[in-house]
């Protein structure tokens, strides 16, 4: 898709409202307020200009073309567009200015499904806004486009009539509106006040998390706690076309709109005959004349006319003048050149599979968010489309924390033990499709842990720790989180991980107080214990991980099963049991436990074919009590 658009970003303005200052230069989060806007805008097209009328080396500084308007005057953004359409070298050109570094990650993907949905001359973003009494009123953003080249001509004569209002060229073009439903992606900045209050309008973890009633740092209940994480991480930026073949398991940055019809013509369901249905009698036989045979894939010419019918094999184009076909098996009498149909034997439409009718062209085949399938290949392939763009590779650092830890290869000394987390570690994130970042062993030393998390904060958009978060560990950890981030939570209410921390590195607005390095990371820090390492991973780490790649987050696989035995359990905190699931002929489950729940007994896991949840409020189960268990089917 990309291939087609070349994007433009517009910043040709005088900046008044800024204080006559170039607005895209101004200095935001670390960069400028246009830089921001090419990190978002240049992974949805082939390529970026910038229209800008001064500073045009700061602005070539970024990287891109930068093209003046050819009307001379400050002349609005009609005339960086029209620059840009006389030098634009792909059919389609994407507008955005360089005042909104907001702007969603699929906007240019929505506007051309639109485009071609509509066969429309051009596409423009609008949102559903609160107007003064509070009713909902469309706001369209038309500096937020998607257009053709072809439509030159009529904002030339536009302007040449004077016209300077961004939505006033539209005239006579065919313009498809696209709902989006975040206004504040759409939102300018275009004042100091504006841009302060932009520098800081994201909340704090701990804010986040003191929205939820009865909020603890210490003790939070398993459900908080996966909201506070839910309501917290977004899909990390950056998308990148690749082959087809390589895009199995990547999550689509896009919608895979269909380029034809699927089917592309009517064709038959089935060999047989093809006529006009119409001609058939209901009371008497109808015999047709066959004038020749139409085969799947083979061009034809034939095209029956009144009394007569084609042979027709599965797949072929219905020619001209058939809607039914007749499976030869049901023909009433065959010979060498007609075909007698019974009356009733079928109806008009029969048999006829419909151009479309699995997907139409301009569709949406698969949804952006999803995670491709072999099934997906296989479909993606059938629309002819031979790239995909799809999300970065989510970039995740782990190690593990331990004076007595030892890699594999090394002599076990008393007291020592092989590090086992990092390799389920690895093949937990391996089967998520991320790019993994194996820091080793950190020895329990705060110089150590500090200098490890500030490496892994440099390239990772994720850390995954392995203990160093359960008492007298985290003291120190929580000291070099104070320094370097903040954290929302220490411990769950749950068993086994009740130690486990969610928090950011690289998040203090204090400069004194940080990485160094402007980048941020989220950190899991889970327990040391084997088992719990999983379980924390499952239930908050991956969902939190999945959200981050900008996949569509499924459920819980949660099944309903009956306890074959009792199992101890109190109130008041989240239990995850490993059971063995079995399922009877007559379909019903059943579900035991695997024996001792230890949290360092990593066996138990490999026989397990599910985690049994006993909820907070559960107390003891009885045989027969019916409980909830989540598969391990897809998640290892």
């Amino acid at each position: 898709m990309t291939d087609t658009i070349s994007g433009l970003l517009l910043a040709g303005g005088r900046g008044t409202r800024m204080g006559g200052v170039d607005k895209g230069l101004q200095p935001f989060r670390g960069g400028t307020l246009a830089g921001h806007v090419l990190q978002r805008f240049t992974p949805q097209v082939a390529h970026v200009t910038i229209s800008a009328n001064r500073s045009t080396a700061h602005y070539a500084a970024l990287g891109v073309p930068v093209l003046a308007d050819e009307l001379a005057g400050y002349e609005g953004p009609l005339a960086g567009l029209q620059t840009a359409l006389r030098h634009a070298d792909t059919p389609l050109l994407a507008t955005v200015p360089c005042d909104s570094p907001f702007l969603p990650d699929d906007l240019v993907a929505k506007l051309h499904a639109a485009l071609l949905a509509q066969d429309a001359d051009i596409a423009i973003a609008v949102t559903l806004e609160a107007d003064a009494t509070g009713a909902a009123r469309k706001q369209s953003h038309p500096v937020f486009a998607l257009m053709k080249r072809a439509v030159l001509p009529q904002l030339e004569s536009y302007l040449a009539e004077g016209g300077r209002r961004m939505d006033g060229w539209h005239g006579a073009l065919k313009v498809a509106e696209v709902l989006f439903t975040d206004a504040g992606a759409f939102r300018n900045i275009n004042t100091p006040d504006e841009l302060r209050d932009a520098e800081g309008t994201r909340a704090t973890l701990r804010q986040v998390a003191a929205a939820h009633a009865g909020y603890d740092p210490h003790a939070v209940p398993v459900r908080q706690a996966r909201q506070i994480i839910s309501d917290f991480v977004q899909p990390v930026r950056g998308t990148e076309k690749v082959a087809l073949r390589a895009a199995l398991g990547r999550v689509l940055a896009g919608d895979i709109v269909s380029p034809i019809s699927v089917p592309a013509h009517d064709n038959s369901a089935m060999d047989g005959f093809a006529f006009g249905g119409a001609q058939l009698s209901t009371e008497h036989p109808t015999t047709l004349r066959v004038i020749g045979t139409v085969y799947a894939g083979r061009p034809s010419a034939l095209q029956p006319a009144a009394g007569e019918a084609v042979r027709i094999m599965t797949g072929a184009v219905m020619p001209a003048g058939c809607d039914t076909v007749l499976a030869q098996e049901h023909a009433a009498g065959i010979t060498e050149d007609s075909v007698t149909v019974a009356p009733r034997s079928v109806r008009a439409g029969d048999n006829r599979r419909l151009a479309g009718e699995d997907l139409m062209a301009g569709r949406a085949a698969l949804a952006a968010g999803r995670i491709v399938r072999p099934a997906d290949l296989g479909l993606i392939a059938s629309l002819g489309i031979a790239e995909v763009a799809v999300r970065r590779r989510l970039r995740v650092a782990f190690f593990s924390t331990g004076d007595e830890l030892r890699s594999i290869g090394e002599p076990l000394g008393q007291g020592s033990v092989y590090d086992s987390n990092r390799y389920t570690l690895f093949g937990m994130l391996t089967r998520l499709g991320c790019e993994i970042v194996d820091m080793g062993i950190v020895r329990d030393d705060p110089a150590a842990l500090e200098a490890a998390l500030c490496d892994a904060c440099e390239s990772a958009d994720a850390i995954i720790t392995s203990g160093g978060v359960s008492a007298g560990a985290a003291d120190y950890t929580r000291d070099i989180m104070a320094r370097l981030g903040e954290v929302a939570f220490w411990t769950i209410g749950m068993r086994p991980g009740r130690p486990m921390a969610f928090g950011r590195i690289g998040a203090r607005s204090d400069t004194q107080h940080d990485t160094g390095s402007g980048r941020e990371a989220f950190l899991f820090g889970l327990p040391g214990n084997p088992v719990a390492v999983m379980v924390s991973f499952y239930f908050f780490a991956r969902p939190a991980l999945l959200r981050m790649m900008g996949a569509s987050v499924p459920d819980d696989l949660l099944v309903q099963a009956r306890a074959a035995g009792a199992i101890r359990k109190r109130p008041g905190r989240t239990e995850f049991q490993r059971g063995i699931l079995e399922v009877a002929p007559d379909g019903s489950r059943t579900v035991r436990i695997t024996g001792a729940q230890g949290s360092g007994i990593l066996r138990s896991m490999t026989k397990a074919n599910c985690i049994v949840v006993l909820p907070d409020e559960q107390g003891n189960v009885a045989a027969g009590d019916t409980v909830e268990v989540l598969l391990f089917e897809g998640l290892v």
